[in-house]
């Protein structure tokens, strides 16, 4: 047995897992973020989706691009950094867009994103969640 664990660890690669240690923690903020975006997303459009569909929308792909990083996070290795880097590199862009637009054309946001006013409901963790995540991709590339 303690053969066989060897040879897997000696053949798997440094980054093969970016959920270890401050990983662990990035990974389950991350699958928080996922199933409370999508959540909410789903009740949004399934209840009153006339309202706001633009924010509605919004947060649907805000969920989908946590889940994609959960997702990459936790498997790790050359493909699971590319579908976290990617996811990452898109939520950065989504907090800052969405972010700005929903202060300067608040009409085109009569209900609040995930990423509206740079997560400012959420405590500015979607602001500053993106900024983690490529600084751990960064720093356990192989």
């Amino acid at each position: 047995m303690s053969d066989e664990k060897q040879n897997t660890t000696a053949t798997r690669p440094r980054d093969a897992a970016l959920n270890t240690g401050l990983g662990r923690v990035l990974l389950l903020v991350y699958g928080i973020f996922a199933l409370s975006a999508s959540a909410r997303a789903l009740v949004q459009i399934s209840t009153h989706f006339a309202e706001a569909p633009l924010a509605y929308l919004l947060s649907a792909v805000a969920g989908l691009v946590y889940i994609a990083a959960t997702v990459g996070l936790a498997i790790g290795g050359p493909r699971g950094r590319l579908i976290a880097l990617i996811s990452c590199s898109i939520e950065l862009a989504g907090v800052l867009i969405v972010g700005t637009l929903s202060i300067v054309d608040a009409v085109a946001f009569p209900d609040d994103t995930v990423w509206s006013h740079f997560g400012s409901g959420y405590g500015y963790v979607p602001l500053l969640l993106p900024f983690v995540g490529l600084w751990w991709i960064w720093k356990h590339r192989s």
